[in-house]
């Protein structure tokens, strides 16, 4: 089959559909069946299969080191074993943003309720699995990541589930976000320049930040800015074994999120991007919230990770040791619902939040 003109692969069970892109693994949609609205970002421009991309040929993507990732973005992409630009080293040795899980072609195959996926890394040095599954009743999908270090040598790696977030799904100003966050941090460095809506560098409580020209922003709230962008990274509570985002789109009462361990990926960073990025492919058509649960608080190079260290006391990157395998669990669902969900659960066999549903894994 195809999705946007690219190679996909499809797993249905009769309630939902959760699609695959071979060309950079991207996990492009899951949807209510038979009409449902697709929560994940589709981008406003014509995406490639990212080995076909050259950039000596495709100027219309941007920069190379951006282009490479731009030709084939949607939906919920991987960033590993780096999250964020590569160095100029890295980027002269053929990586891109956010490594190379976006740009190598996956082995994709399913049975009846399941979808394996699995690439070779061969620049980090790693092989990869991703396995996704659900069962014929359920609205959830369970996603298992399992990655060997090839190396001979213990590796500090940036691991980073980069969902995105769009169109018709998202609304300014009406999608409704809630998760259970602490402390939390705007990035420093300018991120949209002349558009920041929030004030660099601030720390704040979740979630109420500081805005540039004063004042506070809610971030459960989708902002209604003409033109603005931001990032701000947030603690996953350390009471709580699990952590998860949700969001609700009141136009199409429709629920969506994830839910994973929190000592996998005890970070989520918040991407903002609305009409303010006016290079290629960008051009100020682009709305898009990443919803980006991670071992990492902030896109950035290898060094800049290892070199930051530990932030409200929690590390920026994991270990995983020298031939060694890790494996990861997460799940991502939708549903209808007639409110936002506030709290969220994920037990042995089904998904629970506050009566609104309760669905089977």
């Amino acid at each position: 089959m195809s999705y946007a003109h690219r190679k996909a692969v499809s797993l249905e069970n009769g309630k939902i559909r959760v699609t695959v892109l071979p060309g950079g693994g991207h996990i492009a949609e899951i949807k209510l069946l038979p009409d449902g609205v697709n929560p994940l970002w589709d981008p406003p421009w014509e995406t490639i299969e990212p080995t076909q991309y050259d950039p000596s040929k495709h100027s219309e993507y941007g920069p190379p080191m951006e282009g490479g990732l731009l030709s084939g973005i949607t939906g919920h992409n991987l960033c590993f074993d780096f999250f964020g630009p590569p160095s100029e080293e890295e980027a002269a040795a053929g990586l891109y943003v956010h490594g190379e899980a976006s740009f190598v072609d996956w082995d994709v195959s399913k049975t009846a309720n399941e979808l394996v996926a699995t690439a070779e890394f061969p620049i980090a040095g790693f092989k990869f699995e991703r396995r996704l599954k659900t069962s014929s009743d359920s609205q959830v999908v369970v996603i298992t990541e399992t990655a060997e270090n090839l190396s001979a040598m213990d590796r500090a790696v940036g691991w980073t589930q980069h969902a995105t977030l769009g169109p018709p799904f998202l609304n300014k100003g009406e999608t409704v976000f809630n998760m259970p966050a602490t402390s939390s941090r705007v990035i420093e460095a300018e991120f949209a320049p002349g558009h920041d809506r929030l004030k660099l560098g601030a720390d704040f409580t979740w979630p109420m930040a500081p805005k540039a020209e004063g004042g506070y922003s809610d971030l459960r709230i989708l902002p209604d800015d003409k033109v603005s962008g931001t990032f701000t990274t947030h603690l996953m509570n350390p009471a709580h074994d699990q952590a998860y985002f949700t969001a609700y789109s009141p136009t199409h009462k429709t629920a969506t999120g994830y839910i994973w361990k929190r000592s996998d990926f005890p970070w989520i960073g918040i991407w903002e991007e609305n009409f303010a990025r006016e290079h290629p492919p960008w051009r100020g058509r682009t709305l898009t919230r990443g919803m980006e649960f991670s071992a990492s608080p902030f896109p950035e190079t290898r060094k800049d990770m290892i070199d930051r260290g530990k932030t409200f006391g929690e590390s920026g990157f994991r270990w995983i040791p020298a031939k060694a395998t890790v494996t990861v669990e997460y799940c991502m669902f939708v549903t209808k619902a007639d409110r936002a969900p506030e709290t969220i659960e994920w037990s042995d066999d089904r998904v629970s939040s506050e009566g609104l549903f309760n669905m089977k894994v």
